[in-house]
This record gives structure tokens, sequence and C-alpha cells, in this order.
């Protein structure tokens, strides 16, 4: 049976941090946090259920995560972020996997609760993530904010585990709206540094396909009236991170 590393990054992570501490206690041969110098009780709670705290100064998303599975134990690693937890079934798949592993990496589906009410439509499920894996066969990429872990061999082979990452998201719209203001910003700045730009049209375009595919083609009406919130909002998320890009670029002009 292998030994598994459970790394979770976290910055005031007070409400979420113990739900996601107590669903992996019995599966994790080491709890590791790499906290953001949290001002809230974020490290005394880890540090209550015997989780090993590391303080790291925030670097973007992806640094932070890359330097957090540099300090894990063992190489077979579980990334969570603090507002996540394990269903039960994937628990009971990851105990199995521990005794009998074979891919270099093992996927889930992610379950979002949104405001109380979980999602399962409109793009937002299953959104598979790859969570699982031998750290020494990837790394974690993307453009920040959104973080991926990539396997080095793209043909490797990677499981699929039974059961969902319960992923407790937003409490209130105007935290999803404070999200993503943050995110757009951060998303806008690395737009503009790689020097991509955007047009006219699609600042207007890029947004309403957003909607009609995530409310329409992907079903999001089903989810009732949180569904039509949450699509609205991913709507205005794409609208914003290329106007906050073109203002960037403006006044680069200038």
């Amino acid at each position: 049976m292998i030994q598994l590393s459970v790394v979770i990054i976290a910055y005031n992570e007070e409400h979420n941090i113990a739900r996601c501490l107590e669903s992996v206690k019995d599966i994790a041969d080491e709890i590791l946090v790499v906290d953001s110098y949290s001002t809230d009780k974020t490290a005394e709670i880890c540090n209550m259920v015997g989780a090993k705290v590391i303080q790291h100064k925030f670097e973007g998303h992806i640094q932070q995560k890359n330097y957090a599975l540099e300090q894990a134990t063992f190489p077979f690693v579980l990334s969570l972020d603090a507002d996540e937890a394990l269903s039960e079934e994937l628990r009971k798949s990851i105990i199995a996997t521990k005794s009998a592993w074979n891919c270099d990496g093992y996927a889930m589906n992610r379950l979002t609760n949104y405001c109380g009410s979980w999602i399962r439509h409109g793009g937002w499920y299953p959104d598979r993530k790859l969570r699982l894996f031998d750290k020494r066969k990837g790394l974690w990429t993307g453009i920040n904010p959104h973080d991926r872990y990539a396997l080095h061999d793209t043909a490797a082979p990677v499981g699929m585990l039974r059961g969902d990452i319960l992923h407790y998201s937003y409490y209130s719209v105007s935290d999803h709206l404070k999200q993503v203001d943050y995110f757009t910003d951060i998303s806008a700045r690395v737009l503009f540094e790689q020097g991509r730009r955007i047009s006219i049209f699609r600042l207007f375009v890029s947004p309403a396909f957003r909607f009609f595919r995530d409310f329409i083609l992907k079903c999001g009406f089903l989810d009732g009236y949180d569904g039509y919130i949450v699509c609205r909002i991913s709507s205005q998320a794409v609208f914003l991170k290329y106007a906050k890009l073109r203002e960037l670029w403006n006044a680069e002009r200038k």
C-alpha cells in the first residue's frame, strides 16, 4: 500500500478548512497545509487536527501549489483546495486505490455547492479534475488563477475514480462577484503580459456566447434560479476579463 500526502493551500479559510481536513484524516499518511499567512484561525484549526502547517508567501495559484508539492513527504499526493472535501464514495475509492495503484494519476469529478444548492449542469458538472497523482510524473500548470495538474507524459494512463470532490464555492452572490473581480484582475494581467489582445467584436460576442452555451446548450436552466445566476455571472466574468485587458492596453498606449 502506498503512503499518501494530502496537500492543501489555504488563506483565511477558517469557515471551510475543518470540513476539508475531516474528510481526509482517515486516508492521509500526511496532511500538509501551505498557508499564505492567514489572519484568521486557519492555521490554528489545522494544528488542532495534527496537520503540518507551512507558512509561505502567496506568489500565484500555480506557484503556490507547485511549492506545496515540493514540501510533501510522500511522492503520492492528493491535492485539494481548502473549500473542498471528499464525498464518502470518493473517500472509499481512494482507500481502494492506495492498495492497488496502477496509473500515473487519477481523476475525479467535482460537484459544486453554490449558495446552498448543488449545481449539476451549466458546465459546472461533471467538472473532471486530476487531483490524485505521483508528483514525480507532472506539475501544476495553466494560466493563473486557473491551475491544472498536467502529467509530463501526455499518453500516461489516468484512472477515473467514483465519487465527487465536494466544492463549497460561494455562500452568497456577493462572494461570487468579489471573486470574479479578483480573478478577472489576475487573468487580464496574465493575458496582457503574454501580449494577448481582444477585439471589440469578441468583447461583446464572447460573453453572450458563454451564457448561451452554459444556460441553454449545457442545460444550466435545469438548476433553476441558481443555475441562471451561475451562468449569468460566468458570462459577466468573460466580459470583465476582456474589458480589463483592453484597459491595460489603453493605459500602455497612453
